[in-house]
């Protein structure tokens, strides 16, 4: 028998006493895909950390076997020198050098303290060309989109000699086009013999690329099995140990009169060629999901933030709510008008990283805390009802947490997901947007969030939900609005709407 290119045996880690890993095990031969799958906290992203030096050798059980030898690895240099490299979903380039200078760093090419600029730039065409991008190596990363990011970060792994390729939610902020140009560049490394774990939650593009499927849950390593002989539901149900009915959850409920009245929307971005939203005016009812479609670049997003008080340019809206004329210049004064949202980019503009988990929570209604004490000059915070607030909330929510006093930088994407939610319901809001709801979360998470929309639309809550998921944008909403260069280009009800109908739409030009 072939001896394996990764031999992983029996790997346990733990972390104050609580085991995240229980006795791992996966192998993995030249020229092989395999993709590691498991809901958000199940060892998935612990195990390559262990993998890739992050955790180094004594600070777990059990053994790695790379090419044969044994793995003692200190740190990930150590890794990278075996030609072991990890990407990881947030991108480590620095954006104010070049791309040569980003794929050499740490890596140069000279003696003496000499720079060798002409082979470094030789190289890096080389390795460009490899990745099929086509850019010079002097341009500043920050010029790139992130799918070109993504390329240039594969192509300082081909630097190094790769041998094992880790990609970590490599796809989850590419657009459709950047998806196939990264799965086609990884196929073509599978076909030059280097090999990959590939981790995402897009359950579709591990089936079509992998030739293995690891499944972790709750740190138990459940199955390894052939990807060409699984489906998505067998993957769904290794994944959550039950079987979903339906991946998306649609429950009855009654939608009432207009609460929510958008006329002649309109954002523009100074220097841009053209508004980012175009005179876009919709209507919303009580207890409706309203799905927003659309390209990346359609004005989804900047339409939802000109409703929220936080666009960063020149917007104007007549917005109407429960037919009361309301001016909504800042988040503030969305929060007092009964509007809450979650937005696109959790990790930027949805939590403070080093703030608890509890105080994330309670972060949009701190007042509600306040005490006046008449021996206090500036009153105080009842900590007693904060706690109890924060508790109630982890609980209705299921937010996994070992303590409402953890960073929530610790926890999954799921659960910050679910905290930021549990942030803007204490709000008590008439209206919630949720943009990009289920974005880098795995199928679990997906289905509670589900379910907490439609319970809450239930309770007469509206909801606005912006998704680049066309499944989940059918499978969720009552009513599709679709846009395409900032303007609407059409309404749908759900009945009936199928993906070539919104992507139709979504590029059509003209009015």
């Amino acid at each position: 028998m072939k001896q394996p290119l990764l031999d992983m045996r029996d790997i346990v880690k733990s972390f104050s006493g609580v085991r995240a890993l229980n006795g791992v095990s996966i192998t993995l031969g030249e020229g092989e895909v395999l993709s590691v799958c498991g809901e958000n906290g199940s060892g998935k992203s612990t195990l390559m950390k262990v993998l890739s030096g992050v955790w180094p050798y004594g600070s777990y059980e059990g053994e790695i076997y790379f090419q044969g030898e044994l793995i003692q690895a200190s740190g990930i240099r150590d890794t990278e020198a075996l030609g072991i490299v990890i990407i990881h979903q947030e991108l480590a380039l620095v954006q104010e050098l070049s791309v040569m200078d980003n794929i050499f760093l740490g890596n140069e090419i000279g003696s003496f303290a000499r720079l060798n600029d002409e082979a470094m730039h030789h190289r890096a065409s080389e390795l460009l060309g490899r990745v099929k991008l086509n850019i010079q190596p002097d341009m500043l990363v920050r010029e790139l989109g992130v799918g070109q990011q993504q390329l240039v970060e594969i192509a300082k792994a081909l630097n190094k000699n790769v041998k094992l390729l880790i990609l970590d939610e490599p796809t989850s902020s590419l657009t459709s086009a950047d998806i196939r140009i990264l799965l086609d560049i990884v196929s073509e490394l599978r076909d030059q013999g280097i090999a990959c774990i590939y981790i995402s939650h897009k359950l579709d593009e591990v089936l079509a690329l992998s030739d293995w499927v690891a499944v972790i849950r709750d740190g138990d390593h459940i199955a390894t099995k052939v990807a060409a002989e699984l489906t998505q539901h067998d993957i769904i149900a290794m994944m959550v140990g039950r079987q979903l009915e339906e991946l998306f959850p649609r429950e009855d409920h009654e939608i009432g009169e207009v609460v929510l009245r958008v006329n002649n929307a309109t954002a523009i971005q100074a220097g841009a060629s053209r508004p980012q939203v175009d005179n876009v005016s919709f209507d919303l009812h009580r207890g409706e999901i309203l799905g927003i479609a659309g390209l990346i670049g359609s004005g989804r997003t900047e339409l939802m933030q000109c409703l929220y008080g936080c666009y960063d340019g020149q917007y104007q809206a007549t917005v109407e709510l429960d037919g009361q004329s309301k001016q909504i210049r800042t988040q503030r004064s969305a929060l007092a008008a009964g509007i809450a949202m979650v937005p696109e980019d959790r990790k930027r503009h949805g939590i403070v990283p080093i703030m608890s988990v509890g105080r994330n929570i309670t972060l949009s209604v701190l007042d509600n805390y306040k005490t006046n004490h008449f021996s206090s000059v500036f009153g105080g915070v009842d900590e007693d009802k904060e706690y109890q607030d924060i508790e109630e909330y982890i609980a209705r929510l299921k937010v996994k947490t070992a303590s409402p006093e953890l960073a929530i930088k610790h926890l999954s994407g799921g659960n910050q997901q679910k905290a930021i939610i549990a942030k803007c319901l204490l709000t008590h809001p008439k209206i919630l947007i949720l943009d990009e709801p289920t974005r880098g979360i795995d199928v679990g998470a997906k289905y509670e969030i589900y379910k907490l929309m439609y319970s809450l639309v239930k309770e007469g809550m509206s909801i606005i939900m912006v998704s680049s998921e066309l499944p989940e944008v059918i499978g969720i909403s009552d009513r599709v609005l679709v846009m395409h260069e900032g303007k609407l280009k059409g309404e749908f009800d759900h009945q009936g709407l199928t993906q070539e109908i919104i992507m139709n739409c979504a590029i059509k030009e003209g009015a």
